[in-house]
């Protein structure tokens, strides 16, 4: 797969840029071209001491002379098919065809004597008379003109190198935004499967390889050639023959580096393989360097980190190795293209004869200043190869890294948009989980395949309900619950919203009615008040005020220097996790879902938190339809829930009121008493616990004392009725605040 081409796609709206920079790159070019082809004249200065207007006299008469003998052959020829027209021989169709031939190729070099006469008499007419007479001081004008040429190429290769930097991070920032829309609009499994360290791999490492090799695109893999083809047409000038003599190792040396090519780019995407790992390596023991530390693991972090470099140095090597073969090559070939030009060169000054085996190689005799002439321009063509060379295993490296990128931005997302969505007004009936099969995706496509998550769960919800799905670890609860958001879709079945299929409706439709809290809260690393207004970008400030009142999120920013306009942190970092879970919290009530799904909301939460949570979830979950995902039923969980909904092992085992559910089901007395029988525990094991009030539960995150269980709306009763009655001293204001909202 070779995405260079697709690459232009980026390239093209800054194409003026691209423009400019081969325009300034023909320029240093020549200006080298230029530069090479003052030796012809030193050389001339240096080792005959002629009068330049002499020798440009002498250049004159010699070509008149050549074109007067040319001129001759050429009659002779004429003559010769007038008297084989009058003979008329056998083979005088063959004969004929050879003179032609001979006349074709003499008329040929008649043209070229006739055009160099002609450029001879305008540079004696125009150029001569404007050059000092003096040989030291026409060298001084040489050497002079090839120092400012130098100078404007110099010049010419600044301007080109800062068009380039513009034109290449331009279109990479085209490359990144589009790779980041497209990851964006991936399902989550597939973003999963990926991983963040072969995605940050793709974002850093894959783009600035790739950023490497897109200039060296529009920079060396330009101006390069450029320049040898400027030393060629130069070198051409002086002897075709002899030039072309030097191009016929061209072929071979195409061959060779398309072998290594192959080999270059294969060891590449290996070596882009073991950076990925790197990265995984890196993100797992700073994102754990708590566990790391604790458990005193650094030692075999550093064992890992140095099998993950160990093998990226051998992949890279590797490719060095075969990077290394590719100067050598390119140079001996570039001196061996040299000699099969110059051998014949020498033969023809040394030996005073135009032709080598009755083959003409030049059109008149070569002389010293001819052959150090193109000796300087052949070894010209060399240095462009040599650069060359040293762009080839990087051009390699960034074709297999755009690879990966554009891999990136193919993948299929298993979450379709339908083309003709469905209208899905905000939901007021029932959900609907129907025969629901759901399994979740391999890794790779030789990865092992994974055990069934959900086998046939049917489940309907009345909107308004407050259901809690439990079960132990891996049950399946998590998975049932985030099909609804379609952060995946069933493998088999499906589910209704007020009797609409949420795949025939518009995702945004869909997840605009949801809210969710999840166990691991999700932070960004802004200010309180943005994590808030996240919900629900277009909501006013006393709407994002109100939101944070309602979840408590005021009692701790009020104690910071700059409240609600506080950072938080990486990930949430500065705050505990109680006061992040309330951010969430916020950040859900802001959005007002007609569905709100609660992930081990309290799980992660200290009591004081927990109690927070709870008290702003009782008024928040009226009227809307509420999935508490829990492995363990508490009473303040039982104050919020209609039914209880019993997952185990990918099916649902039980569905009813919480009483329904105790008496009938195993699996979910197991996991309540189990809890009750913790809360005894502890609460017989604390000291100071006989002085507790009876009903001091009503106030706490613990279970009241004994397994008894009051009805929900008697419970809900009490603790409210509980709440009025108590004293105002201590009582938080918030309390206050609920109790009027709940008259």
């Amino acid at each position: 797969m070779n995405s260079f081409p697709r690459l232009l796609a980026y390239v093209w709206p800054h194409r003026r840029k691209f423009y400019l920079s081969v325009a300034f790159a023909v320029l240093v070019a020549g200006l080298w071209g230029l530069s090479l082809s003052a030796a012809y004249p030193i050389i001339k200065v240096l080792f005959e001491d002629k009068p330049l207007d002499q020798y440009v006299d002498g250049l004159i008469d010699t070509t008149k002379a050549s074109i007067e003998k040319q001129e001759e052959e050429v009659n002779q020829r004429e003559g010769q098919l007038r008297g084989l027209d009058a003979a008329k021989p056998r083979d005088s169709e063959r004969e004929r065809f050879k003179i032609l031939r001979r006349q074709s190729n003499e008329q040929s070099s008649l043209s070229t004597a006739s055009y160099k006469l002609m450029m001879l008499v305008w540079i004696r007419t125009n150029v001569v008379p404007k050059l000092p007479k003096d040989n030291f001081d026409l060298l001084a004008v040489v050497l002079a003109v090839q120092l400012l040429a130098t100078l404007a190429k110099g010049f010419c290769e600044y301007i080109q190198e800062n068009l380039l930097a513009q034109l290449v991070e331009l279109s990479l920032m085209g490359v990144r935004k589009d790779c980041f829309r497209r990851v964006l609009r991936l399902d989550y499994q597939s973003v999963s499967l990926k991983g963040t360290p072969k995605l940050m791999s793709h974002f850093t490492n894959d783009m600035n390889v790739m950023a490497s090799g897109l200039r060296l695109m529009g920079g060396k893999i330009v101006q390069e050639p450029l320049k040898a083809v400027a030393c060629i047409v130069a070198a051409t000038l002086v002897c075709w023959q002899l030039t072309l003599l030097s191009l016929l190792t061209a072929p071979i040396l195409a061959i060779v580096f398309a072998r290594i090519g192959s080999s270059l780019k294969r060891a590449s995407h290996r070596m882009m393989d073991s950076m990925t790992r790197l990265y995984k390596t890196l993100e797992e023991t700073f994102e754990g360097y708590k566990v790391v530390t604790a458990f005193n693991a650094a030692a075999r972090h550093r064992r890992r980190f140095h099998r993950d470099s160990k093998d990226y140095y051998e992949r890279s090597v590797k490719i060095e190795r075969i990077d290394a073969l590719t100067g050598p090559i390119t140079e001996t070939m570039a001196w061996v293209a040299a000699y099969l030009a110059l051998l014949p060169g020498c033969y023809l000054v040394l030996r005073h004869t135009t032709g080598i085996w009755g083959i003409h190689l030049t059109s008149s005799q070569m002389g010293i200043a001819d052959l150090g002439a193109l000796y300087v321009l052949l070894a010209g063509i060399i240095d462009p190869a040599r650069k060359l060379s040293t762009t080839y295993a990087k051009l390699k490296r960034a074709g297999a890294a755009a690879d990966r990128i554009f891999e990136l931005m193919d993948e299929k997302t298993r979450i379709e948009d339908p083309a003709s969505p469905a209208e899905l007004p905000r939901h007021a009936v029932a959900i609907e989980f129907d025969n629901i099969h759901f399994a979740y995706a391999r890794s790779s496509p030789s990865g092992v395949s994974r055990p069934a998550a959900l086998e046939g769960v049917s489940l309907k919800v009345d909107a308004g309900e407050v259901i809690a799905v439990v079960g132990e670890n891996g049950s399946g609860k998590s998975t049932l619950v985030n099909l609804l958001p379609r952060l995946y879709d069933p493998d088999f079945g499906s589910i209704r919203i007020d009797g609409v299929d949420i795949r025939e409706a518009s995702l945004a439709d869909l997840r605009e009615q949801i809210a969710v809290v999840t166990q691991e809260t999700v932070l960004f690393d802004d200010t309180i008040y943005e994590n808030v207004r996240y919900g629900r970008p277009s909501a006013s400030r006393p709407e994002i005020d109100d939101a944070a009142a309602r979840s408590y999120v005021t009692r701790f920013f009020d104690q910071m220097p700059e409240g609600i306009e506080t950072r938080v942190g990486e990930k949430g970092g500065r705050l505990s996790g109680g006061q992040r879970q309330r951010v969430a919290l916020a950040r859900a009530m802001l959005r007002n879902p007609a569905i709100l799904i609660l992930d081990e909301a309290t799980s992660a939460t200290d009591a004081q938190s927990e109690r927070l949570i709870h008290e702003a979830l009782l008024s928040f979950v009226e009227g809307r339809t509420t999935f508490l995902i829990t492995h363990a039923v508490t009473p303040s969980v039982l104050e919020l829930i209609d039914k209880v909904a019993v997952m185990d092992h990918g099916r649902l085992v039980a569905y009813g009121t919480h009483e329904q559910v105790l008496a009938t089901c195993p699996i979910y007395e197991r996991l309540f008493h189990a809890r009750a029988r913790r809360a005894g525990e502890s609460t017989s094991e604390s000291p100071g616990s006989a002085q507790l009030p009876p009903d001091a539960w009503l106030d706490s995150a613990a279970s009241p004392p004994g397994p008894a269980i009051l009805p929900l709306p008697l419970a809900r009763g009490l603790r409210l009725a509980a709440q009025a009655a108590a004293p105002d001293n201590g009582r938080d204001p918030c309390d206050d605040r609920r109790m009027r909202d709940a008259s």
